[in-house]
């Protein structure tokens, strides 16, 4: 079994949680092999590990257990930064105060970043969805989306033109 599955069961993520990253791992692997210069093996333990701080809060909050989580078990910047950028299409630092959480951009910003926050966008639980879908709920769960829907696209765009 993966050294990081085992982490996920060992800090008791529920087990649709860990379902959900494994499929966000294979997504991610699938979305990575039309890009050049991606680094797989941490793309898999960033997607695997993306939603870890879910085992203590099911907040927006749960980016920045899931950091302290990963760096109490030994995992470099790279891992966490995977880890604290991957919600939505990022969260700007004007964002970020708003929502409470540490002032600070969450916006991704490597291949890696970019490619596992892009992967959860498109799954709902283990389940594929397209872009409309996620626009659409992000409309129906957001106050003002405009500015995280443009990153989205851009996002999708940057991703779908392989690099």
């Amino acid at each position: 079994m993966n050294k990081e599955i085992k982490l996920l069961k060992k800090v008791n993520c529920p087990e649709n949680v860990i379902e959900h990253c494994k499929a966000v791992c294979m997504k991610s692997m699938e979305m990575a092999s039309n890009i050049k210069n991606v680094d797989l093996k941490l793309l898999q333990k960033g997607a695997l590990l993306h939603d870890i701080g879910r085992s203590e809060t099911h907040s927006i909050q749960h980016a920045i257990k899931g950091v302290e989580i990963a760096k109490k078990y030994g995992y470099d910047e790279s891992v966490c930064n995977i880890i604290e950028r991957h919600i939505g299409a990022g969260i700007t630092r004007k964002e970020a105060i708003k929502l409470g959480l540490p002032e600070k951009s969450y916006v991704p910003v490597t291949l890696e970043e970019k490619i596992v926050a892009h992967s959860d966008n498109l799954l709902s639980g283990t389940k594929p969805v397209d872009l409309e879908f996620v626009i659409n709920k992000w409309h129906k769960n957001m106050d003002d989306p405009e500015e995280n829907i443009k990153r989205l696209i851009k996002l999708d765009e940057e991703l779908k033109g392989g690099n």
